[in-house]
């Protein structure tokens, strides 16, 4: 007989705190994936982000004393619009929520709550946000990220340099802003700017719509095909029938 191995649990955080009754916490099977009030979590080193329908809720697990952040954003009543997908972008010391809504919305907030980004993606439910980043090597002086976003049939892909610029430009205008004591009502507006990220969108619903999907990272060039300089990415995707599929995607 096998000897019985004893594993030790090790407790990180409590998160316990009366702004999750909101999310129905507290009440039999209220992270279950059926339950009438679906969770969507998304969890870093130092925080735990928790969403329902309309509301995400920051929590700082690993410090009990840290202030809660609620954001509420703005969604469409009449398409009944909801939340849909939420991640974390992390690019250094810059740290934003990124949020998908039923529409087809991109949304980036800071940790204060402050809308910094606001994107139509494609008309369609955002399923799912994924980051893929990349080490830093001898190679590269930085490292580089995908933020994708997957929708039925639809994936998109941004380039995390670009998020990143935006993300430091609008830190920086921001900090200006608060040195020379301008009104909180520019802050609020510079979130609903027109500066469009650049993204890439394929359609990867050949074997049907998708429920999950991923971009894996760069592939090379067939091989009987000319080197160019266009670039070529691998998504791979799951759909409704729990069938895999790999794609070829050119930039």
């Amino acid at each position: 007989m096998s000897k019985r191995s004893h594993h030790h649990l090790t407790e990180l955080g409590c998160i316990a705190c009366e702004d999750l009754t909101e999310f129905g916490a507290g009440k039999e099977g209220w992270l279950a994936p059926d339950a009438g009030t679906t969770v969507l979590c998304a969890l870093d080193a130092h925080s735990l982000a928790i969403a329902n329908r309309s509301v995400v809720l920051i929590i700082g697990w690993s410090d009990s004393d840290e202030p809660r952040v609620k954001i509420r954003p703005e969604l469409s009543p009449i398409e009944a619009e909801r939340i849909t997908a939420i991640e974390w972008l992390v690019f250094d010391d810059i740290k934003v929520i990124a949020i998908g809504t039923s529409r087809g919305f991109l949304l980036m907030y800071s940790l204060r709550g402050d809308l910094i980004h606001r994107q139509m993606v494609y008309h369609g439910q955002i399923i799912k946000l994924r980051v893929r980043g990349t080490k830093k090597d001898l190679m590269q002086d930085i490292s580089s990220e995908d933020v994708c976003v997957v929708m039925p049939g639809v994936i998109a892909r941004f380039d995390g340099s670009d998020i990143r610029s935006m993300l430091q430009r609008w830190f920086q205008e921001t900090h200006s802003r608060f040195w020379d004591e301008k009104s909180n009502k520019d802050l609020e507006d510079d979130g609903n700017s027109d500066n469009r990220l650049p993204y890439q969108i394929w359609n990867v619903n050949k074997y049907g719509s998708c429920v999950d999907a991923a971009i894996t990272g760069i592939m090379p060039p067939p091989l009987m095909e000319l080197q160019s300089s266009q670039r070529y990415y691998c998504a791979v995707t799951i759909g409704d029938d729990a069938v895999i599929s790999a794609f070829r995607c050119g930039r």
